[in-house]
């Protein structure tokens, strides 16, 4: 790898990071009820991604719409109730007890991929998904007599539907799902204009913490999140995106004051340290093989765009 090209995709994986960590803060500081939040975040960031798509495929857009086919309406509709199930968690438990189950995703993707696709899981795998399953109970844990089970619990789903949408993108690599996701979010806010949510009920805050969530961090960091997979491997762009887990409560802290229980800092260190290991022992593994010119037949789930 050329050294120029290793810099541009830490660059890239890092500023997305970076752009993508406030987004639990802007969710904190909206005083609208969930599901008119969830409509402008949704209507906003997709309506903003096929802008985005339009100007950069023109013409071709149609016709990479068309190749999706099955896929992208699957992808579609995991990634439209993966986003609800996401910001009612974070709604009903800390920041940091949602960001620490959702960075779990990529191992039970790993874990998906060896149920439904038949691919090998390598042995540091399944240490990490015992382990992290370990954390997670523990985050968990914590929240029984303090109201937060319900988000926790909802956080774990999401790290589910997320993970079934890294195994469907991995089984269909070849395809372009970018647009499933822009049609996921309007899918979001096409069902909650419809049913509960009220539009016109936001304050000048509101909007105004909307429009940075909707049209500037969410389509800036997965932009670029999705750029660099291509410059650096995907086990060095997972390692990055476990730095949101750490800054993204930082910022909710700094912004509202929120302080996790003790058993969210155990039960999140017990996952981040076994995501970084798990990341740097991929990461190492993949630089080997290279070296090698060989390949492995195992599981290397691929780096997450970010959460939904």
């Amino acid at each position: 790898m050329k050294h120029e090209q290793q810099v541009m995709g830490i660059a890239l994986a890092l500023t997305g990071v970076l752009a993508l960590s406030p987004d639990a803060l802007l969710i904190r500081l909206i005083d609208a009820d969930r599901a008119t939040l969830l409509f402008w975040r949704t209507l906003l960031e997709g309506a903003t991604l096929w802008v985005v798509l339009a100007f950069w495929y023109r013409g071709r857009l149609p016709a990479i719409v068309r190749a999706m086919g099955a896929t992208g309406a699957k992808v579609t509709l995991v990634f439209a109730l993966s986003t609800v199930l996401f910001v009612c968690s974070i709604t009903l438990t800390t920041a940091a007890n949602t960001l620490f189950i959702l960075s779990t995703a990529p191992l039970f993707a790993a874990l998906i991929s060896w149920l439904f696709l038949g691919e090998r899981v390598a042995p540091r795998t399944w240490v990490a998904i015992a382990l992290a399953l370990v954390g997670i109970a523990i985050i968990v844990a914590g929240g029984i007599g303090g109201g937060t089970v319900a988000g926790d619990l909802l956080a774990l789903a999401t790290a589910l539907l997320v993970a079934t949408q890294l195994s469907i993108a991995r089984h269909a690599r070849a395809t372009n799902l970018v647009p499933a996701l822009a049609a996921g979010m309007l899918l979001d806010a096409a069902l909650l204009a419809l049913t509960y949510a009220s539009p016109a009920a936001v304050d000048a805050s509101d909007t105004l913490w909307l429009f940075l969530l909707g049209v500037l961090v969410l389509p800036t960091a997965f932009g670029l999140l999705t750029l660099a997979p291509r410059h650096i491997p995907s086990p060095e762009v997972s390692l990055i995106m476990q730095l949101e887990a750490v800054l993204g409560p930082i910022w909710v802290w700094m912004g509202v004051g929120e302080v996790p229980p003790v058993t969210t800092f155990v039960g999140g260190a017990i996952v981040l340290a076994t995501l970084v290991a798990h990341s740097s022992l991929g990461l190492r593994a993949q630089r080997r093989r290279r070296a090698s010119g060989g390949t492995m037949p195992t599981v290397a789930p691929r780096a997450p765009r970010g959460h939904p």
